[in-house]
């Protein structure tokens, strides 16, 4: 077995401690815990209601542990553990705090994991099948993510920024059958984008995916297509308004010479005008002349292709 490190905030090392920090000690020991009664140790080590930080618990056997802090709105504290291959298949950890633990790899299969907290948690390989998740929170990013922006070798930035897109799928497949429908769009969103990172910087495909998130999040962001089209119309109407539209014999532009009640006149027809345009409306009442036909080609074309997109994306997060 192996040595146990531990020492108290005394600075006392564990052999000379109370019964309570020699507990402790064993729980902070690296040597896989084999006991038949682990889980009712740990049960039992919970209710005493001291944080159960840093605990050694590689592959060990917890299948359906109970570590429901009944009574409590917040869980147990079960932060910066070792759970590496543990086995938690169908455990109860209501609001557990899991914040900076390893779960590589480990079990959690049908396990109630409700409102827990995933922050800084290693969650590569983790087995979230037929789990509860509801309420569950993960943190802005997970762990690989960081690690990849620190890393310095191109070789290990592009493994992490892999095992980074192998989570978020993972967790959109767990959230999709636990039927949270938009944290799954969130972490798909989040799984496209760490694809995104491990293309050619220079590349075609990356450009293409950058261009897709910047409009509609990968069809997650419905209110992206809404903002850039405000954008586009609000651009080209400002365009129009110093390039010029026919209004019967009239020509609409800002002029120096007119007033600011004038000017601001001109510029609300020109934005109608691009209004109608983008929405390929084209009632016939204003038209453009000049440089003005080009540009009401190309906000026909952009409109047409916003118009398409915006239909698809709401329809897609609708339809959940």
């Amino acid at each position: 077995m192996s040595k146990c490190n531990y020492t108290s905030q005394s600075g006392i090392p564990c052999h000379h401690q109370s019964e309570h920090d020699q507990h402790l000690c064993y729980w902070h020991n690296d040597a896989l815990k084999i006991e038949e009664n682990l889980t009712y140790l740990l049960e039992q080590r919970a209710k005493d209601d001291f944080p159960m930080t840093g605990f050694q618990l590689r592959k060990a056997n917890l299948e359906g542990i109970n570590l429901v802090h009944g009574g409590h709105k917040d869980g147990y504290q079960l932060n910066d553990a070792d759970l590496y291959r543990a086995n938690m298949k169908e455990a109860h950890m209501f609001a557990c705090n899991l914040k900076g633990t390893s779960l590589m790899k480990a079990d959690l299969r049908y396990a109630n994991l409700h409102c827990a907290k995933f922050e800084g948690c290693n969650l590569l390989g983790v087995r979230l099948e037929g789990a509860r998740l509801e309420g569950a929170t993960w943190g802005r990013e997970i762990i690989q993510e960081r690690m990849a922006r620190e890393a310095k070798l191109t070789s290990e930035k592009f493994d992490y920024w892999q095992q980074s897109e192998e989570i978020y799928r993972n967790l959109r497949k767990a959230s999709e059958q636990a039927g949270l429908f938009e944290t799954s769009g969130h972490f798909f969103e989040r799984e496209m984008v760490m694809r995104r990172y491990q293309m050619p910087f220079f590349s075609t495909k990356r450009f293409y995916s950058k261009i897709v998130d910047m409009f509609c999040g990968y069809g997650e962001r419905p209110i992206r297509v809404v903002m850039f089209s405000l954008i586009a119309i609000l651009t080209f109407g400002l365009l129009y308004t110093v390039i010029g539209v026919h209004d019967g014999g009239e020509v609409m532009r800002w002029r120096t010479e007119h007033s600011f009640t004038e000017n601001l006149m001109q510029l609300l027809t020109c934005l109608y005008f691009s209004v109608v345009t983008f929405t390929t409306l084209g009632y016939g009442d204003l038209i453009p002349f000049g440089l003005s036909r080009l540009l009401a080609a190309i906000e026909a074309f952009i409109g047409s292709f916003t118009l398409a997109l915006f239909v698809v994306v709401f329809v897609k997060k609708m339809t959940r």
